[in-house]
């Protein structure tokens, strides 16, 4: 979607609505044509792009390291197994250092949300109208208004997709603190601590909100850095086409905010790998 046909609000209004698969109460199942009729299909609305995009670049992992795996030679490695060897052993190191417990699951977990998120957040170093643009020319030859074809390419930026990888360590976070400790051990974790049994209904609620804002915070951080990262790239676009010194001062800033946000990106699927490996820690602890 070229800037320049567009006001700066509907510019970065386009670029910020997902392509939404749901049921409107006039139309029926159908596509959202604008972020009204997004809003309008409610909860159980799809964000297709974001999903697709999710999944694609999970799949792609997937068929790299599975590939890499099967290719594994003891003698001269690959560029590829050393890259990929140098990628396990730092999570492996973070696991040692983070996990006390004893849980084969852990690590390949670690490994699969590290390349994951950092995946998704690598994304947002593509040109912001590349895909976008690219999208609605195709939808266009079938039909389509490209003014009404929304694809956003970068699954961290919208927060259903972080809740889902928060919730998701959340449920297991849970799971083995059933299992390792038990009903009996986990209610006494959440009632007795830290004022003993006087402090009972204090404790609980304390308790409470600290377990519930485990999925939340871990979310919201990815969510909120990467969205923020989105905006500045889209802000940038906005300088283009209107001057040759504006054009010039829009590619600086877009190298520099690209190279600043290579950190950026990789810290943020850092810090999701280890505060996972961590809530698995503390779910593993008798207290």
């Amino acid at each position: 979607m070229a800037a320049d046909t567009l006001t700066a609000q509907d510019y970065i209004s386009h670029h910020l609505t997902n392509l939404t698969l749901g049921f409107h109460p006039e139309h029926g199942l159908t596509f959202a044509h604008n972020a009204e009729e997004a809003s309008a299909m409610g909860f159980w609305a799809l964000h297709v792009d974001s999903l697709l995009w999710s999944f694609g670049l999970g799949y792609l992992a997937y068929r790299f390291m599975r590939g890499v795996a099967q290719k594994a030679t003891a003698g001269v490695p690959t560029g590829s197994q050393n890259f990929l060897e140098w990628i396990v052993d730092f999570v492996n190191e973070n696991v040692r250092g983070s996990f006390s417990a004893k849980n084969d699951m852990v690590a390949p977990l670690a490994l699969t949300v590290f390349v994951w998120v950092f995946l998704m957040n690598l994304m947002d170093l593509i040109p912001v109208d590349l895909i976008p643009y690219g999208f609605a020319q195709l939808m266009s030859l079938f039909g389509a208004d490209p003014h009404h074809v929304y694809m956003r390419i970068v699954p961290t930026t919208d927060p259903n997709i972080t809740f889902g990888l928060s919730l998701s360590v959340f449920v297991l976070v849970l799971y083995y603190s059933f299992k390792i400790k038990g009903a009996a051990g986990f209610a006494a974790e959440l009632t007795l601590q830290p004022f003993g049994k006087l402090g009972m209904p204090a404790n609980l609620v304390l308790e409470g909100i600290s377990l519930l804002s485990k999925p939340l915070s871990l979310s919201l951080r990815l969510f909120g850095n990467l969205y923020a990262g989105e905006m500045i790239f889209i802000l940038i676009a906005l300088m283009y086409g209107h001057s040759l010194l504006l054009d010039i001062s829009g590619m600086t800033l877009q190298l520099a905010w690209a190279i600043f946000h290579i950190l950026i990106i990789t810290l943020q699927a850092f810090i999701f790998m280890v505060l996972t490996i961590v809530y698995l820690d503390m779910a593993h602890q008798h207290h």
